[in-house]
């Protein structure tokens, strides 16, 4: 049936009659998620969404067990794995709904978490997304991502990453929402674009979170939101080849595409101390080579054809745009070592 095959039911929830009521399409990409998928769907039986898994290629038949154990699902199988974003943005793409959800398939929500994810973007047009809080699934005292920031140094990190969930209960404006729980405005989408492809995975979520910087959005950590989340279920584990290759890669890309040139040279040195402590940081994990090679791919997607044609052209109608965000990227090289 050409690139993807398609299981649809007439309803999501057939208990539901009011249509009113689904504000969220909910979008789990799944790549070989057998040991996870089954319960992160039962977790979301009671919330009121429409819920679409999208398939990329399993083998571990993950996809079967969905069609099976949750007919009232909706799945769309593509033939090929076309990454997180190219799964993402199949979702959206079928997404009709106000907002859309994005959701890792090793995660299990807790009650009331569609609701807590919509409410603040109902209340303020200017809020592109909202960030879950997202708990360590082995050590639920613990929290894995309270919402994403980026500094000068190239480095994209996760506040609160292994630290007390106590500290992490306030909302707060964050740099950008972690794409394994969250919310964003389908509106908002149509206007700044969708996942960019070329990330395949790793990174994808900051630079979408910076382009809706860019255009005078704002992200929002939700803390009210809450999710387990086990980590690493598709890559295997927290640093491996791929991860670091592909991080590598992006990391470079995401400079490029968001920064312009002036901006790229005022934050030159602090790129290049931030890459050359990366460089050493995976040495010393054993993957040194990789990650230098993923810098050099992420420097030749860079200057070919499908990463110029993605890059963002600055526009002085965005300025102050731009100095919020270089006043954002100096103030976080703090944050990362205290938030």
């Amino acid at each position: 049936m050409g690139e993807e095959k398609r299981a649809k039911t007439a309803s999501n929830h057939s208990r539901r009659t009011d249509d009113d009521l689904i504000r969220s399409t909910v979008i789990i990409p799944n790549y070989n998620g057998i040991g996870y998928i089954e319960n992160c769907l039962r977790s979301l039986a009671e919330e009121p969404a429409r819920i679409l898994v999208v398939d990329n290629a399993s083998t571990d038949g993950s996809r079967e067990l969905v069609e099976e154990k949750f007919p009232q699902i909706e799945v769309i199988s593509l033939q090929k794995n076309k990454g997180f974003c190219g799964a993402v943005n199949r979702g959206i793409m079928e997404s009709k709904t106000t907002y859309v959800i994005l959701l890792n398939n090793d995660t299990v929500v807790l009650p009331g978490f569609v609701r807590a994810l919509e409410e603040p973007l109902q209340h303020d047009e200017k809020i592109f997304s909202g960030a879950a809080q997202m708990i360590n699934m082995k050590k639920p005292q613990l929290i894995d991502d309270a919402g994403d920031y980026y500094c000068a140094l190239g480095w994209a990190f996760a506040a609160g990453k292994d630290k007390d969930r106590k500290s992490y209960q306030q909302e707060r404006y964050i740099f950008a929402a972690c794409g394994g729980a969250c919310i964003c405005r389908r509106k908002t989408l149509e206007q700044i674009g969708m996942l960019d492809e070329n990330h395949f995975a790793y990174l994808e979520d900051m630079d979408l979170g910076y382009r809706a910087r860019i255009a005078g959005y704002r992200s929002l950590y939700i803390p009210k939101a809450q999710v387990y989340h086990a980590g690493s279920a598709s890559s295997g584990s927290r640093y491996n080849a791929f991860k670091v290759d592909l991080a590598a890669r992006n990391s470079i890309y995401l400079v490029y595409k968001n920064m312009p040139f002036l901006q790229i040279l005022l934050n030159l040195p602090f790129l290049t101390m931030g890459f050359l402590v990366k460089v050493l940081f995976f040495l010393h994990k054993g993957f040194g080579r990789v990650y230098v090679k993923g810098l050099l791919k992420g420097l030749r997607l860079c200057w070919s054809v499908q990463g110029r044609s993605n890059r963002v052209h600055f526009k002085r109608k965005n300025l102050p745009s731009y100095v919020r965000i270089q006043w954002e990227l100096w103030r976080n090289i703090w944050y990362r070592f205290c938030y």
